[in-house]
């Protein structure tokens, strides 16, 4: 098995960035050119998946290496505060320095995170942040993912300014600071696009003609997939068949979407360009994902919340010295893998606790070794869920556990847009048992459900109770960004 020496490393990171959405994941229209030109320079892994689709609990599995359970970041009410260690922690204590420029998504930049050098940084709102999204299991009905959906428009939203002084930090970082340091440095820059609102300006729009945009996987209310898990979720938090948007507004939100992610893409060029103008390139390897994916109409939903490939699946793509140029990992990964390849990354060594962390290091994927078969496990205990859902992704099925209602079983090498729920075929059933079995190894479904829906009761009951968090509603148009960034 190859090693790997310690070197610099960048991590950029998105919000909201389904896999599909990029050049070099094959979309047919989707402008990514230095998204496309990283994957070409690198390795680019084709089932990677957050650890629970929704911003909050997400960034804390990625920045941890732990899963949501163990860390009770249940929604975007319950942040991460540093009650485990994160890898930034690992790094710090053996001299490496690190600095964060843009959103984290953690409670306040005072807490010990283990990211001491926050610049610009995003947190939930006044360090509590989005406790509707607490609400279970008698979940209000609200129409925010809808109403954002239906409106896509031309402009700049705080994001996008928020996200082009990212990238001017990362600039100023990268010429003025990143030669200081004598021992291998990490520089994380986060961007928020392309979170909604659907918002791009009209350079962006121009490259995508609503004609040539492909309309979502089963959008039409006939082809729905049933199951009473997920009805409910779109019924309560995104729409009834007879709210469905119509095909135009559908292609000009795609398009949005789509136009968004160039802007994102050429922010990352701009990065990328000065790692390289500033002599970098050969002692730097750049780590690119997002926090979890957008669903984009597909089965009649729209935001994240499920584990559907559009909400679960995330870009990761790795690349720099020593880094196989031009591979494809097959393999399932997730983000707690991030812990263990950023410390072996930069050269830093895993903490006698950290034994128990349950991702790997992908560097020896990156160099070329083959991953050993393995399973991926996420969660979901947020926003529009009456019961917890568990996923569970090996190298040809998901498995999706919904507690209290019937399994989902999909086989993405057959059927990529998971339009055959294959749970109810009795040929299926020893393939349930045994996922179900793997998933009980992991974590109690329900013994977890009732743990989280009884401290999000705690919580709503501290930030005023229901009737008070049920009539303020969710927080609108997403974590705003800092003040000098905001609309006004």
């Amino acid at each position: 098995m190859a090693t790997i020496d310690p070197l610099n490393l960048l991590l950029i990171t998105s919000d909201q960035h389904r896999r599909t959405a990029a050049g070099c994941y094959g979309h047919p229209l989707a402008h990514t050119p230095n998204l496309d030109a990283l994957a070409e320079w690198g390795v680019r892994f084709d089932s990677a998946y957050c650890n629970f689709p929704i911003c909050v609990p997400s960034r804390a599995s990625l920045a941890t290496g732990r899963y949501a359970h163990e860390l009770g970041v249940w929604d975007n009410a319950a942040p991460y505060t540093g009650q485990r260690p994160s890898w930034g922690h690992r790094l710090t204590e053996h001299g490496h320095a690190v600095t964060t420029i843009g959103k984290l998504h953690f409670r306040r930049p005072d807490d010990d995170t283990g990211f001491p050098d926050q610049r610009i940084p995003m947190h939930v709102k006044e360090g509590v942040g989005d406790l509707y999204g607490s609400l279970r299991p008698n979940v209000p009905r609200q129409r925010n993912y809808l109403t954002t959906a239906a409106n896509p428009r031309e402009g700049e939203s705080e994001y996008m300014r928020y996200d082009a002084a990212t990238t001017r930090q990362a600039i100023d970082w990268l010429a003025a600071d990143a030669h200081r340091h004598t021992s291998p440095w990490c520089l994380w820059v986060s961007y928020t696009l392309p979170h909604s609102p659907f918002v791009a300006s009209a350079e962006d729009l121009a490259r995508y003609a609503l004609e040539d945009v492909e309309l979502p996987v089963n959008f039409r209310s006939a082809n729905w997939p049933r199951h009473p898990h997920i009805d409910y979720i779109r019924e309560q938090r995104i729409q009834s068949p007879d709210e469905e948007l119509d095909e135009l507004l559908v292609r000009r939100t795609i398009a949005t979407y789509l136009a968004m992610c160039t802007y994102l893409d050429r922010q990352i060029g701009v990065v990328l360009a000065t790692l390289t103008e500033q002599g970098l390139e050969a002692s730097t390897r750049v780590i690119y994902t997002s926090d979890h994916g957008e669903m984009l109409g597909d089965h009649g939903m729209w935001g994240k919340n499920l584990m559907y490939e559009g909400a679960s699946a995330v870009p990761f793509l790795m690349a720099g010295p020593g880094i196989a140029r031009g591979r494809v990992v097959p393999q399932p990964v997730s983000l707690v893998d991030l812990f263990p390849t950023i410390v072996e990354g930069v050269g830093a060594p895993l903490a006698r606790e950290d034994a128990d962390l349950p991702g790997m290091s992908l560097w020896p994927a990156a160099h070329g070794d083959p991953l050993p078969e393995r399973t991926i496990f996420s969660e979901y205990h947020a926003s529009g869920c009456r019961e917890a859902m568990y996923m569970l992704r090996d190298s040809t099925h998901k498995y999706v556990h919904h507690v209290g209602d019937p399994s989902q079983l999909f086989d993405l090498t057959t059927d990529p847009n998971e339009t055959r729920d294959l749970a109810g075929d009795p040929e299926s059933d020893p393939l349930l048992g045994r996922f179900e079995r793997h998933l009980r190894t992991v974590v109690d479904p329900e013994a977890m459900d009732r743990t989280a829906k009884a401290d999000q009761a705690r919580r709503i009951e501290a930030g005023g109770g229901l009737e008070v968090i049920s009539q303020r509603g969710p927080i609108a148009g997403g974590t705003p960004a800092p003040n000098q960034f905001r609309d006004c």
